[in-house]
């Protein structure tokens, strides 16, 4: 497998740039995401990732991400929101790829407490989605995190922001890890397979959280190479995805 080394010029409009000429199907709004960054061995990264996909590193380090959000106000192009979809919290661990020298997530498992959700992203997505029942709470500034335990993966966490937001510097890691606007998966035959998404660059927080119980990485055999990761807290992002088409692997 290949590996693509970081560039230090980063930068965030070439990153947004679509690769589609074909219209976006669907509307979302993200809510009260964290991103809990962890450092993670290449060769780990390169033996879960589907051969078909760039491992994407950051100075030789590949990194896992964790991300807990609340998403609403889902809707299809041109309808209104879909009814039993208001919101609902989710979480899921995703690292990084590239292919043709798009950047790109490639998500390892998703999971949302809406079942229709979880099913139609499963289904038209090809991703790995799983229905799971969680609980959500905003106390004030404070976030609380609940899932119950399923397939292995559980988590409880709480989370605040401890600073003002700020889009990421031009060619920072932040920048690296958050600004991508397209996912990976491969179909039964392991062709790579892109959907677009588009939203403001994110504007990030610094951010406090509490694990009190985090199996996800353990789930998947990965031992990151330090227990505490990087935070960040995104207040809102208005999110347009396009439909998954096959990336062509030139």
């Amino acid at each position: 497998m290949k590996e693509r080394m970081f560039v230090e010029e980063g930068c965030i409009e070439e990153k947004r740039k679509l690769t589609t000429s074909l219209p976006w199907i669907m509307k979302q709004t993200w809510s009260d995401v964290l991103f809990a960054h962890y450092p993670v061995p290449r060769k780990v990264l390169e033996n879960l990732v589907p051969s078909g996909l760039t491992l994407d590193t950051f100075y030789q380090t590949g990194w896992v991400t964790i991300v807990p959000y609340l998403t609403s106000s889902m809707h299809l192009r041109g309808l209104p929101p879909i009814p039993g979809m208001a919101a609902f919290p989710g979480f899921n661990v995703r690292t990084y790829v590239t292919l043709n020298g798009k950047p790109g997530v490639y998500f390892f498992s998703l999971t949302a407490s809406n079942f229709l959700a979880a099913y139609s992203a499963k289904t038209f997505f090809r991703l790995p989605y799983f229905h799971m029942n969680m609980y959500y709470k905003k106390a004030k500034e404070l976030i609380i995190f609940e899932s119950e335990k399923k397939s292995g993966l559980q988590l409880l966490c709480n989370y605040k922001s401890i600073s003002a937001p700020s889009v990421a510097d031009k060619g920072s890691m932040e920048e690296w890890l958050v600004e991508r606007y397209c996912l990976y998966t491969v179909n039964e035959k392991g062709v790579p397979l892109r959907a677009d998404i588009l939203h403001e660059p994110w504007l990030l927080e610094r951010a406090e959280a509490e694990f009190q119980h985090n199996t996800l990485l353990k789930a998947l055999n990965i031992v990151p190479n330090y227990e505490r990761p990087i935070l960040h807290y995104a207040k809102k992002a208005v999110v347009r995805i396009w439909p998954i088409v096959q990336a062509e692997n030139k």
